[in-house]
């Protein structure tokens, strides 16, 4: 599956728009303290990627249900809150590319 931030595939033709997919994922990570920012912040990296690539992995499976190949226009949003939960949306347009 072609994913991309912009509007169009270079070398691909749009063939059909098959509407807007979205996945989210979340965390609901326990407030821990530590004396080590650096532990602190390495955790924090681990967990944002983590949850945006199960994020990820929920827009694919999105797009494949409506038959999509590819997801065009995709927008990212990411939210740490003050508790440490950490939530990662990801939306884009599932689309049939010619190929």
């Amino acid at each position: 599956m072609i994913l991309t931030t912009t509007n169009s595939i270079e070398g691909h033709k749009i063939i059909d728009y098959l509407g807007i997919v979205s996945g989210v994922s979340m965390n609901y990570q326990k407030t821990t303290m530590t004396f080590s920012m650096k532990k602190w912040y390495a955790s924090l990296e681990v967990q944002v990627n983590t949850e945006k690539e199960a994020a990820f992995q929920q827009l694919k499976d999105n797009a494949t249900k409506l038959g999509a190949n590819a997801v065009v226009g995709i927008n990212l949003d990411l939210e740490v809150g003050s508790t440490g939960t950490i939530t990662v949306s990801v939306t884009g347009t599932a689309v049939k590319v010619a190929v």
